[in-house]
């Protein structure tokens, strides 16, 4: 029977995908002012990320509430990899660590991939459907905005083992709602997805001051121009 999980998640997120969306650096990057070095380290934060729902979700692939939508063409620690190598060069496994929020993050999940797996939807869910439906924006936002060639740097928003994206999350949906999982269990999903959010908005919170400490010095080269003028 279907549970219309898709859908409830998607109406039960609306709220925390709001805030999200108006964290300063969030609003900066889709403004188009991306700082390198900001970039870099929520690369760096993503690889831990990713990391550990990959390596949760692969464990409990054979679950009832995971083996639906386990799909490892979905898989972006890899290619944030090529980022991270990209970015830190050939030393980059040792440059990178996570923030103190990632690290939250990380060890949220992994609690949940050993004693609640049916919430590694909710992570799952968060994560990859958003990388899916923005992806090519905001690679194309951080291209034009840090002058990168080719796709240098931009690895992960491209999943090449997808052919359609459209087709590929609508079969996702479907697969959402076709798990097996009662009333209870979609609200504790539900509430881990709003948690993720949560999460994601902290971590992007945590780049915030870079994004202050760039429109600064903006300003004031802005000001020092104007007073050469004069």
């Amino acid at each position: 029977m279907a549970t219309n999980l898709a859908e409830k998640l998607r109406q039960g997120t609306t709220k925390s995908h709001s805030m999200a969306e108006n964290v300063s650096f969030v609003k900066s990057f889709l403004g188009g002012v991306v700082d390198k070095k900001s970039y870099r380290t929520l690369v760096a934060n993503l690889y831990f990320v990713y990391s550990a729902i990959e390596e949760e979700m692969q464990k409990n692939h054979l679950h009832p509430s995971i083996s639906l939508i386990y799909f490892p063409e979905l898989n972006r620690k890899q290619s944030l990899e090529k980022d991270l190598y990209y970015y830190y060069g050939e030393d980059w496994k040792i440059l990178v660590k996570p923030s103190l929020v990632t690290q939250t993050y990380v060890d949220r999940i992994h609690e949940i991939g050993s004693h609640q797996p049916e919430l590694l939807i909710s992570h799952a869910y968060t994560r990859y459907m958003g990388d899916l439906s923005g992806g090519q924006i905001l690679k194309n936002i951080a291209k034009n905005a840090m002058q990168l060639s080719c796709d240098d740097g931009t690895e992960f928003y491209i999943f090449r083992d997808i052919a359609n994206e459209k087709d590929f999350k609508k079969m996702y949906r479907n697969s959402l709602d076709s798990i097996s999982i009662t009333d209870s269990q979609i609200s504790l999903v539900i509430s881990e997805a709003n948690v993720a959010f949560n999460l994601n908005m902290k971590m992007f919170q945590e780049l915030n001051s870079n994004i202050v400490k760039i429109m600064l010095m903006l300003l004031s080269n802005a000001i020092n121009s104007f007073r050469s003028k004069i």
